[in-house]
C-alpha cells in the first residue's frame, strides 16, 4: 500500500505541476498571477476552516475503533464535517464582507476573484476533513485521488473547454470553474465515503456521544499546527502580491511550485504514517514507534535529496515551460530547495509530535516559525523582491526543522534527524505536555 500511495503522490505531483504550466500558458502571467493569489488564500483558509478536524480524526478514529465505541465514532464522522462546514461558511462570509467594506484597499483586479474564491471554501473544507477520515480508515486512494488527481484534472479540462468555447482566459473564469470542480469533487467523495462507511450505525447517535468540546480541545491545538504550517508554506505568495505585480507573483509561484515536486515525498510519507504514529503511541509500543521514526526519516530524506539534485539540473527548462520570462525564477527555486531539504532531513516529525499528544509544543514551534517568516519577508521583499521572499522562507523552514527535531528529542526521547536518527529498542518515558 505504501508503494501505491507513493505512486499516487508521484502522479499527483506531475498532474499538479503540468496543470499549473498549462494554466500559466492559457491565462498569461498577469491573469495567472491573480488566480494563484486567490487560490493560495483558499488553501490557507481551507486549513483553518476545519478547526483541526482534518488531522484530529487521524487520532480520534483509531482511538474510538480500538476502544469499541461505535456511537461516539459515528458522531465524530458526522460532527466533524458539520462543524467544519459551518466554520468554513462563516469564514467565507466574513471574508466577502471584509472585501466589500475594504474595497478601496484591495486592488480592483483582485475583488471579483476573491468573492468567487470564498464560495469554494465550504466544500473545500469538508473535502479536507473527508481526506482525513479516509486516511484514518487506511483508504489512501479515497483520500488522495479527489485532491491530487480529480480536482486539478477537472479544473484544467474545464478551463481549456471554456476558453475553446469563447470564454475569456481570465482569473474570473478560472475561479468560476474552481467553484464547480471543488463542489462536485467533494460531494462525489462524500457519496463514496458514505458507502464505504455503511457498516457504521445508521441512526443518529445519542446526545452524550457528541463530545464536541472534547474534540475541539484536541483539534484546536492541531489547527494551530496545521494553520501555521500552511502559513509558512503559503504566506510568501500572498506577501509578494502586496509589493509586486501579478506577473512577478506568477514567476515566484512557479519557482516555488518546482521544489514542491521534491516536497511531495515528505507529504507522502506523512500521509501514510501519521495514523500509525498515533496507533503505536497509544498502544505503548515504544520500540516499534522508535523504529518507525527511523524509517520515516530515511524514507523522506534520501528520495528528496535525489529529486532536489535532479530539479537543480533541469530547473531552467521546467520554469521556461510556464512561458517567457519565468526562467528568471531559477535562483528563487534553488534557494527554496535548501528549505525543502532541511524539512526532509527530520522526516514527518510534526505528525509524530501531534499524534503523541505534543501538539501544543508543535504549535508553538510553528507560531515562532511563522513570526520569523513574516518578519523576514516584510524586511526582504521590498528590498530584494521575489529573491528576498525565497531567502526568508528558506531560513524559516530551516529554523522549523531544527526546532521540531529538538522537541521530539526532549519531549519523546526520539532523535529524528536523518544522520542521528533514533534506533532505541527499549521503552522511553515521554515528558508530559505542559
Amino acid at each position: 500500500m505504501a508503494l501505491i500511495i507513493f505512486a499516487v503522490r508521484v502522479f499527483g505531483a506531475i498532474v499538479a505541476y503540468a496543470s499549473q504550466v498549462i494554466l500559466a500558458r492559457l491565462m498569461g502571467g498577469h491573469e495567472y498571477g491573480i488566480y494563484v493569489v486567490v487560490w493560495t488564500l483558499v488553501v490557507v483558509l481551507g486549513i483553518f476552516a476545519p478547526l483541526g478536524f482534518s488531522s484530529s480524526v487521524l487520532r480520534l478514529i483509531p482511538e474510538y475503533r480500538t476502544h469499541s465505541t461505535p456511537a461516539r465514532l459515528n458522531a465524530l464522522l458526522l460532527g466533524s464535517r458539520m462543524v467544519g462546514g459551518l466554520a468554513a461558511t462563516a469564514i467565507a462570509a466574513t471574508g466577502m464582507l471584509a472585501v466589500w467594506l475594504l474595497g478601496d484597499l484591495v486592488t480592483s483586479y483582485y475583488v471579483l476573484p476573491l468573492f468567487l474564491g470564498a464560495i469554494c471554501l465550504p466544500l473545500f473544507t469538508i473535502g479536507s476533513i473527508q481526506d482525513g477520515i479516509a486516511r484514518a480508515y487506511d483508504w489512501p486512494l479515497l483520500a488522495m485521488l479527489p485532491t491530487f488527481i480529480w480536482r486539478p484534472l477537472l479544473l484544467l479540462g474545464g478551463l481549456s473547454l471554456a476558453i475553446w468555447a469563447g470564454a475569456p482566459a481570465s482569473a474570473e473564469t478560472a475561479c468560476l470553474l474552481a467553484i464547480l470542480v471543488t463542489w462536485s469533487v467533494a460531494l462525489l467523495q462524500m457519496l463514496v465515503l458514505q458507502r464505504a462507511l455503511k457498516p457504521q450505525p445508521p441512526r443518529l447517535p445519542a446526545r452524550d456521544n457528541w463530545t464536541i468540546r472534547l474534540w475541539l480541545k484536541i483539534s484546536l491545538p492541531i489547527l494551530l499546527v496545521e494553520g501555521f504550517f500552511q502559513l509558512i508554506t503559503s504566506a510568501d505568495v500572498v506577501l509578494v502580491s502586496l509589493w509586486r505585480p501579478p506577473d512577478e507573483v506568477a514567476i515566484y509561484f512557479a519557482a516555488s511550485k518546482t521544489p514542491a515536486i521534491a516536497h511531495f515525498v515528505y507529504f507522502a510519507v506523512r500521509s501514510a504514517t501519521a495514523h500509525r504514529f498515533s496507533d503505536l503511541f497509544h498502544k505503548g509500543d515504544h520500540a516499534a514507534l522508535a523504529g518507525l521514526v527511523g524509517k520515516t526519516a530515511r524514507w523522506t530524506f534520501w528520495p528528496t535529496l535525489g529529486l532536489c539534485l535532479l530539479l537543480a539540473a533541469v530547473g531552467p527548462f521546467l520554469l521556461a515551460l510556464f512561458g517567457p520570462g519565468f526562467e528568471s525564477g531559477y535562483p528563487v527555486m534553488l534557494i527554496l530547495l535548501g528549505g525543502v531539504l532541511a524539512r526532509a532531513s527530520v522526516g514527518p516529525v510534526d505528525a509524530l509530535l501531534t499524534m503523541a499528544d505534543q501538539q501544543n509544543r508543535c504549535a508553538i514551534v510553528y507560531a515562532l516559525t511563522f513570526a520569523l517568516n513574516i518578519t523576514l519577508n516584510i524586511l526582504l521583499i521590498p528590498r530584494f523582491g521575489i529573491l528576498g521572499a525565497a531567502i526568508a522562507t528558506s531560513i524559516a523552514m530551516c529554523f522549523e526543522a531544527a526546532a521540531l527535531c529538538h522537541q521530539a528529542r526532549t519531549r519523546l526521547g526520539l532523535r529524528t534527524f536523518v544522520w542521528t536518527v533514533s534506533r532505541r529498542t527499549t521503552p522511553y518515558e515521554p515528558r508530559e505536555q505542559d
